[in-house]
């Protein structure tokens, strides 16, 4: 079932300064997305891609151009500001930079949403208890942001975006200013979110290795255009798109770009496989038992890697073939096919 969809939505903005008047540049162009309640959704793309006038679209703290966008069964974008604001409390949302507030205790911090939203001092208590022991920072209710270290700042983050009991969590780039050990931590709170208490988190980042841990759906965006979009495994492990396949060498290494390939090729003078490798193909063993066929033939793997995502393998290997002729070409006869190409 979609808890969030967008429907063919487009925002766009005027282009500021004289002589400009009517001219508008498009930020996300015609998008059309669902995402499945209780899901991980990570948006990913470069810088201007779209992705954070994307999701500020879904909290309607930006409105849309053009298209629809329905949240929890609502049209927001049919909404007044009045249902818009009643709305918004059951979306969460965590920032890069934290956004605490610097004079107001860690408790205060969390409990600012529940005053705002007027509920009685008791109940308060009890769920900011609830929310510091959830995110293991109860021994830090009474320190003040700067006490703490990025991690934690990021917990108490998460705690205050969940006072309100949403039903969404927003994370724009939620670990890109914390170091790899810090944004574990992190990424292990966000997996309980959604694990234990069922929260729906759609999750901004450029981090391979965030949307390898967290995420089980991916959407690429480029110039606000969603370009590919699919279960995480599938997208990574068969990238159509050029930005997706950018992204996958964070990840894990590919076929060499142009200055990387002549340099490989110069040491490498022989016939070239490619082999995409999957938890679901053979293609290791299925090289192995060429070449063992024709012992003639020798073969040595020269580039490559392979990964996993959500506990599933994939990744690509380069070989060399040399030998005689006629037995490499016996090697490529048989092998180029499904998931095994010659790199010329």
């Amino acid at each position: 079932m979609a808890l969030i969809t967008l429907d063919g939505v487009t925002k766009t903005y005027p282009v500021p300064g004289r002589g400009q008047r009517g001219r508008t540049v498009v930020a996300v162009d015609d998008a059309s997305l669902e995402i499945a309640e209780g899901s991980v959704t990570a948006i990913i793309g470069y810088s201007g891609a779209g992705k954070s006038t994307l999701v500020r679209l879904v909290n309607a703290l930006e409105p849309a151009t053009s298209g629809r966008i329905v949240v929890d069964g609502r049209e927001i974008t049919a909404l007044r500001e009045r249902q818009l604001r009643a709305a918004r409390r059951d979306i969460g949302m965590i920032f890069q930079q934290f956004n605490l507030l610097e004079s107001k205790t860690v408790f205060k911090n969390v409990e600012f949403p529940l005053r705002i939203a007027g509920v009685p001092k008791a109940e308060r208590v009890r769920r900011v208890t609830e929310l510091l022991e959830f995110v293991g920072l109860s021994d830090r209710a009474k320190n003040y942001p700067e006490q703490l270290s990025g991690g934690q700042k990021q917990r108490v983050g998460i705690a205050r975006a969940l006072a309100t009991s949403p039903r969404i969590l927003l994370a724009d780039e939620a670990t890109s200013a914390l170091d790899p050990e810090t944004t574990e931590e992190v990424l292990a709170v966000l997996r309980r979110v959604n694990r234990d208490l069922g929260v729906t988190i759609l999750i901004i980042t450029h981090e391979m290795d965030v949307v390898r841990a967290l995420a089980d759906h991916v959407v690429v965006m480029e110039n606000g255009v969603i370009v590919e979009q699919g279960p995480v495994y599938e997208t990574f492990s068969n990238p159509q798109s050029e930005v997706t396949k950018r992204f996958l060498h964070t990840l894990v290494r590919q076929v060499p770009g142009d200055g990387e390939f002549d340099e490989l090729r110069s040491r490498h003078p022989g016939r070239l496989l490619s082999a995409r490798v999957l938890e679901t193909n053979d293609v290791q063993s299925r090289i192995e038992q060429a070449v063992a066929r024709r012992p003639d033939a020798i073969i040595e793997l020269v580039y490559g890697g392979v990964s996993t995502v959500r506990g599933r393998g994939f990744g690509y290997l380069l070989y060399e073939v040399t030998g005689p002729d006629q037995a490499v070409d016996q090697v490529f006869a048989e092998l180029v096919g499904d998931d095994i190409d010659e790199v010329r």
